[in-house]
């Protein structure tokens, strides 16, 4: 073969116009165009989105993007922010929150430091300063962590959130299933993160609701019936079944003032100040602390704002000499008769505090460990605040952990006096 026709069959069809060495004019057959260098399977190319970039088509969303990657100023300062931030979000750190929030592209979901969900890909986060640029930029809030409720820490802010909740609807069924759907949580984990903050379950603290609203109800002279329909329970057995542990009294007893049942008190010098101690027939109902014995009645009348008070200074004087004695650290009898008002929560407080020696101390941590609630911290200070009698239940004797005397309903100056006269003659 001649090397023209092997160039011929090298090159193929020769271009229009032209001939090959053959003879042939330069022609096609039917169907076949001249091939381009284009001609072939166009494929396209989609750049690598940059990690802040999500479905946002709007102009403000655009130039609120621009603003996140400039909030920390010039690149090197930014990039050191940046890197201290995601620091933070690796770490759940919570002393964080409030500072920033994070975002992520691949759900289109905005997050404060702490959440506990899983960790995105680095690529996939961007900062915003605030909620507020993060939704400009088209994220929305993620429902588990809640980065826009008051306050540094979600979870905190989310039970807030309940508790207004379930205080608005007392008088109505309030099951875990409604709160979860409410709030858009598991019931499950709805009940633990109340729990671990408040330190009892959505319906003790909803139960704990309705029993103010009675006393309330009833310290204002309205009947029971009435009384018990505006606090929310839904008959009287449910009602009679759990006052007699939390009233000390039934709820007819306790409107008319325990008129049934009269409140003998008696005043005493203490090294404290002035001293009251009140009684029912079945045991001492308050001790306080004051000034005066006109600031100590003003306070017992608040409680039983109906009833037939009576001094009764001879009927009360062992029990007067019982908590002078313990005050002066000679022991206090452990028979000593207490007719209090209190939740399951509140009584294995107190309990707890009676166990306490005399001239010792503990943290409200570690009482909230000695009830197996270690995380119910704040819900042992609440139940040492509300402790109706002073002394017989020691709640003086829980401090914080610092040290710092932490609160008193009598004032820190006593609580201070009387744990030193503790420790003097411990």
């Amino acid at each position: 073969m001649s090397s023209t026709t092997k160039a011929t069959f090298r090159s193929g069809f020769p271009h229009a116009g032209q001939e090959n060495a053959a003879g042939f004019v330069g022609t096609r057959p039917c169907g076949l165009e001249p091939k381009s260098r284009f001609d072939r399977k166009i494929r396209m190319v989609h750049p690598r989105t940059p990690s802040y970039a999500f479905s946002i088509v709007t102009t403000n969303a655009i130039l609120n993007l621009t603003e996140a990657t400039q909030m920390a100023g010039g690149n090197q300062t930014r990039d050191d922010n940046q890197n201290l931030y995601w620091q933070a979000v690796l770490a759940r750190d919570a002393r964080l929150d409030g500072n920033f929030v994070f975002a992520v592209s691949s759900t289109g979901v905005y997050c404060r430091p702490s959440c506990a969900a899983r960790r995105p890909r680095r690529e996939n986060v961007t900062f915003f300063r605030a909620p507020e640029q993060a939704e400009k930029a088209g994220y929305r809030a993620c429902l588990r962590c809640r980065p826009k409720a008051s306050g540094g820490n979600g979870a905190t802010g989310m039970v807030k959130a309940m508790c207004r909740y379930i205080e608005q609807h007392l008088d109505e069924p309030l099951t875990l299933a409604r709160l979860g759907s409410e709030f858009h949580q598991s019931p499950f984990h709805l009940q633990r993160t109340f729990k671990r903050v408040l330190g009892i379950t959505p319906r003790a603290y909803a139960d704990s609701c309705r029993m103010n609203q009675l006393k309330s109800n009833l310290r204002a002279g309205h009947s029971v019936t009435r009384s018990m329909y505006d606090a929310g329970y839904s008959s009287s057995s449910r009602l009679y079944e759990r006052t007699a542990s939390q009233l000390g009294m039934t709820p007819d007893k306790y409107r008319r003032g325990a008129i049934a049942a009269p409140i003998r008190y008696t005043f005493a010098d203490s090294p404290l100040g002035r001293m009251l101690i009140a009684a029912t027939d079945k045991g001492i109902c308050s001790i306080q602390f004051a000034n005066s014995d006109d600031e100590l009645e003003q306070g017992l009348r608040h409680e039983f704002p109906f009833a037939n008070r009576r001094r009764d200074d001879d009927a009360m004087q062992t029990w007067k000499k019982d908590l002078l004695r313990q005050m002066r650290g000679q022991g206090l009898n452990s028979t000593l008769p207490l007719d209090i008002q209190a939740t399951a929560f509140q009584r294995r407080v107190w309990a707890h505090l009676q166990s306490i020696p005399f001239g010792a101390t503990r943290s409200y941590a570690d009482v909230a460990k000695a009830i197996g609630q270690p995380t119910a911290t704040r819900a042992v200070a609440r139940a040492c605040a509300t402790n109706p009698v002073a002394v017989a239940i020691p709640c003086h004797r829980v401090v914080r952990k610092s040290g710092e005397m932490g609160g008193y309903r009598w004032g820190l100056d006593r609580k201070k006096a009387l744990l030193d006269l503790e420790m003097q003659r411990a």
